[in-house]
């Protein structure tokens, strides 16, 4: 049973690939209604990538649970009337385009709010919705480096080889910003638009820096700061067999645990842990980490003091005991692709419990029923198949 904090709450959602649906998924585990809308000839890219040998579509899949989809071309005048039906009793509309593009077609926040003053329109942009990088094509990539993120990733700046300005700066940066604006029409009444900028989420990810930056005036070194690899008991090393560890003992207590745990404790005599020595526990660390492998490891990573983590692959995750207890890894069984995974939500709620009520939808399996919901007859549901409005 649907007993989310957002049950009763219905969600428009025009957004494709990652960022958005990513979100929307969010928002349907929570409890809201989401009606994905794609365009009858030209479907959702994930739907098409990165298929299983029988046709699985697994990124389509792993962001697109707790949702109904129906296909609306919506350059044809006559999606209007339904794209407006919908949102009669929708709370929050969620696109993707570039910042003009639905305006283009009369169908921009600003054509729609005095008709649904209480509707929440939230764009996730690049760049915003203002700004000289306002209309700049770009991705993930183009936002960490505008925003001195990819800069810290060291001395060759490196892409992250995930989407950090994608799910960080725009899936939960546009997450948390409806979850305000909800509330915020709850006490005014009023609905809101959000327009979310990618590259500008991207910057609270250097905090940190941000602040080292205004006590010295100096720009960080990236790949040599305090926790960019600048600290010998905050860095990763690599074993006897060739995999690799995170070392993240910040704190002097920690790093004395793990040493005490390692037996290299020893060379706190003459090596003190000071920054003029940090060049000489690199080296302990790193010829330590080079002569043991992960078994001789274990009882360390046990250890929960000493900060010492396994770098694991993917496949490791999706095995790991703890993940699935805890929920996070899911094995479920689509009804036409067989067994699949997807990522369960970060959401503890103690009370409203997330909940997977529905598989990832068929390019547009709900029109029927939900065109059917809004008034129109089956004869003229056909009708607009041979207009190609759906």
């Amino acid at each position: 049973m649907n007993k989310g904090p957002l049950a009763g709450v219905k969600v428009v959602d025009l957004s494709l690939l990652l960022p958005g649906p990513l979100c929307s998924m969010y928002l349907g585990d929570m409890g809201a209604e989401v009606i994905k809308i794609e365009n009858p000839r030209a479907m959702d890219a994930t739907r098409v990538m990165f298929k299983k040998a029988n046709g699985a579509p697994s990124l389509y899949l792993m962001l697109n649970r707790n949702k109904k989809a129906i296909t609306l071309n919506l350059k044809r005048e006559k999606s209007k009337e339904i794209l407006f039906k919908l949102l009669e009793d929708a709370d929050i509309l969620l696109e993707g385009f570039r910042p003009d593009g639905l305006s283009k077609m009369g169908l921009g926040y600003d054509d729609l709010k005095e008709k649904f003053p209480k509707l929440i329109y939230c764009g996730i942009y690049g760049y915003g919705d203002s700004g000289a990088y306002r209309d700049f094509a770009g991705h993930d990539l183009n936002y960490l480096s505008l925003s001195g993120v990819l800069d810290q990733t060291g001395k060759n700046p490196q892409a992250p080889g995930f989407q950090l300005a994608d799910i960080g700066g725009g899936t939960l940066t546009a997450l948390s910003s409806i979850l305000a604006a909800l509330y915020y029409r709850e006490k005014t009444g009023k609905g809101q638009k959000i327009a979310i900028s990618m590259m500008e989420a991207s910057l609270q990810f250097i905090s940190l820096y941000g602040g080292i930056y205004s006590a010295t005036g100096k720009s960080p070194e990236g790949g040599n700061e305090l926790l960019s690899g600048k600290l010998p008991n905050y860095s990763t090393y690599k074993t006897k067999e060739g995999r690799w560890v995170a070392l993240g003992a910040l704190e002097e207590m920690f790093f004395k645990t793990f040493l005490r745990q390692s037996g290299l404790d020893s060379h706190l005599e003459k090596v003190p842990i000071a920054e003029t020595h940090f060049a000489e526990w690199k080296k302990i660390l790193t010829e330590y980490f080079a002569s043991k492998t992960y078994a001789d490891l274990e009882p360390i990573f046990q250890n929960p003091d000493s900060c010492l983590t396994p770098v694991k692959t993917m496949d490791e995750v999706s095995k790991d005991p703890v993940m699935r207890e805890k929920g996070l890894i899911l094995d479920r069984t689509h009804k036409q692709y067989g067994d699949y995974i997807q990522f369960g939500s970060p959401f503890p709620f103690s009370e409203s419990k997330v909940t997977y009520r529905m598989d990832p939808p068929d390019h547009g399996e709900h029109n029927l029923e939900i065109l059917k919901s809004l008034g129109y007859s089956e004869s003229e549901i056909e009708e607009l198949k041979k207009d190609k409005v759906i």
